[in-house]
């Protein structure tokens, strides 16, 4: 079952995927013919169905190992009316016809699915767990994650797909994986750039490799090897940067930047020291091979934050005719409005946030990709923190009254008919 044989429009089968043609047959999904079959037939039907979706690259033999009978549910209770009474009201006037008053009635809930919990194993498997918390547009491609290393469990890579998560257990997945999975593809321009990006940059490797002409013997003995010149790149490296901080510290401190900056300017300018603290407590090996690009980057991040600043800056109206018609001689042509400033910071965040890199295997600027919206959901038993691509299974799933917590398509019918066919094969 590979491609498109899992969505077939013709025999349709919902699956756990993101896939356009798996929604349509969503869309179109009908609860089973029961007025024309056997109940065996029902509840094979129900059973294949279900199975389709639940843990499809499970082996059965495997799923009929985990099915438990017993099924998870909870009771909600009063606590103040337990704290108030221990019950003898419920005994009053038993045998004796009598009938409670309304007030002392117990409140009626909704009738608990707790056939919509048959599967509720198949949750503590860690593919599962991964399609559930959106960090894979489906279980195959989670459980192509952890074949490949790329999830961890509690601190450690875990490359068992059926590994059983227990409530505590906090699983991560590499943020570039993730992006990925939940972006859009790339359109053929995009796949073009990619690819002379890639080579270009194996081109620039291939001329870094290939040696030079090798000098002649006696030349060679008579030379000695020139000493490398790293350390003083080191050194002007790293006097560059502490100069960059000492500007940035100066514009902090400086009388006039309590009015001209903003607190969202501030904050841009810290986080530019943290940066830049955290490049020169680095390792030497890092000025010695691009010292050039490395502070050129830096420097332009200042210049920017700088150029934020001008616009930010408030200029002071003149004061007389003669002032006026100098700032209206030196007034730069080009000079931007309000409007066109916060666009352009709005601009330069998204940027910097967001970047354009036709290097990575997914479309930049990232944004979701389509049929997305009506997948997006995370279960009860499950705390998503999507920022660092890390969740944590709080607890097994449970049937409340109205609610079953197993995401499921199918209705309680067909999950207990599913149900009646384990219990058979038991």
């Amino acid at each position: 079952m590979r491609g498109k044989g899992r969505y077939s429009l013709k025999k349709a089968k919902v699956r756990q995927s993101w896939n356009k043609f798996n929604l349509y047959n969503l869309s179109r999904a009908e609860p089973p013919i029961v007025m024309t079959r056997t109940f065996f037939q029902q509840k094979w039907t129900a059973k294949s169905t279900a199975r389709a979706y639940h843990g499809e690259t499970v082996k059965e033999k495997h799923w009929q190992r985990m099915f438990r009978r017993r099924l998870r549910a909870v009771v909600p209770m009063d606590h103040t009316r337990l704290a108030r009474s221990d019950g003898y009201e419920q005994a009053e006037g038993r045998g004796s016809g009598l009938e409670p008053h309304p007030s002392k009635k117990s409140v009626s809930f909704p009738k608990t699915p707790y056939m919509n919990m048959t599967f509720a194993p198949l949750e503590r498997r860690l593919d599962t767990a991964i399609f559930r918390a959106m960090f894979a547009s489906s279980t195959r491609q989670a459980r192509q994650f952890v074949l490949h290393g790329d999830v961890k469990v509690n601190g450690k890579k875990m490359i068992y797909p059926g590994y059983q998560l227990n409530p505590g257990d906090m699983f991560q997945v590499e943020p570039e994986r993730v992006l990925f999975a939940t972006g859009a593809p790339k359109d053929a321009r995009e796949r073009r750039a990619g690819r002379l990006a890639r080579r270009k940059a194996q081109s620039a490797k291939d001329s870094e490799d290939s040696p030079s002409d090798p000098p002649t013997t006696a030349a060679a003995d008579d030379q000695a090897p020139p000493e490398p010149e790293a350390p003083s790149e080191e050194v002007s490296s790293k006097e560059t940067l502490k100069s960059l901080l000492s500007q940035a510290r100066s514009l902090l401190t400086a009388p006039s930047s309590s009015s001209t900056l903003s607190a969202k300017r501030k904050q841009d300018f810290r986080a530019f020291q943290r940066t830049l603290k955290r490049t020169l407590s680095r390792p030497n090996d890092i000025f010695s091979q691009k010292p050039t690009n490395l502070t050129d980057s830096i420097d332009a991040q200042l210049q920017e934050l700088t150029q934020k600043l001008n616009l930010n800056a408030a200029p002071t109206p003149p004061e007389n005719d003669g002032e006026r018609a100098t700032a209206a001689r030196d007034r730069d042509p080009e000079t931007l409005t309000v409007e066109n400033s916060s666009l352009l910071r709005q601009a330069l965040a998204e940027a910097r946030e967001n970047p354009i890199d036709v290097t990575k295997t997914y479309a930049t600027p990232w944004r979701p990709r389509p049929y997305m919206s009506a997948f997006a959901f995370i279960p009860r038993f499950l705390e998503v923190h999507h920022r660092i691509c890390s969740a944590v299974y709080l607890r097994h799933p449970v049937a409340r009254p109205g609610l079953g917590e197993v995401p499921t398509p199918f209705g309680n019918d067909t999950n207990a008919l599913a149900h009646n066919w384990y219990l058979r094969r038991r």
